[in-house]
């Protein structure tokens, strides 16, 4: 791993810090390729589901964070009961998570478990590389890359680098598929 180095203005990954992140994937509190189903997800579709990610925020836009805004939601009637407040909610809600719209990093890598190119496993062992990263590069281990990707002064460039680094990584430590038999 000598050599690799992945940089922005403000971010750095190098061969030290994807090797800090694997010496703290090994105290994972579970096996960290081994997702909520049970099953063990490769090396190589937890790297596609995150470079999937990336994709999608290069297509649709990078969102820093998802906000409502005052006056975005629309009027409700006075006197409206609890249900139609919540219906109205959600229909905004769902327009504004709809496919092809700005998404942060984080939203990305929920849409990707959606498709072709990852699943809910995928999505949340991405996420605890992500994590792992983050933890490595800042030096805390409290660190989360949702709150990191959130930051005022993150750029699409640094969200990117993340994904692509995560990627690199997961090819790096994680496991390969089975040989077939």
């Amino acid at each position: 791993m000598t050599g690799t180095t992945i940089r922005s203005s403000s971010v750095l990954i190098t061969a030290a810090v994807l090797e800090q992140a694997a010496v703290l994937g090994a105290d994972f509190y579970r096996p960290l390729w081994t997702g909520n189903s049970g099953e063990q997800s490769t090396s190589e579709t937890v790297a596609r589901h995150l470079e999937a990610a990336a994709d999608l925020l290069d297509e649709t836009g990078w969102v820093r964070t998802w906000t409502v805004e005052a006056g975005q939601l629309g009027p409700i009637e006075d006197g409206a009961s609890t249900e139609t407040m919540l219906r109205h909610f959600l229909d905004y809600v769902r327009e504004e998570d709809a496919p092809g719209k700005p998404a942060t990093a984080v939203a990305a890598l929920g849409r990707i478990a959606g498709t072709e190119h990852g699943d809910p496993d995928t999505r949340d062992i991405a996420q605890h590389v992500l994590d792992l990263l983050v933890q490595a590069a800042t030096g805390s281990p409290a660190a989360r890359f949702s709150p990191w990707a959130e930051r005022l002064h993150r750029t699409h460039a640094e969200i990117t680098l993340m994904l692509t680094a995560a990627a690199l990584f997961a090819r790096t430590y994680g496991p390969a598929a089975p040989a077939a038999s």
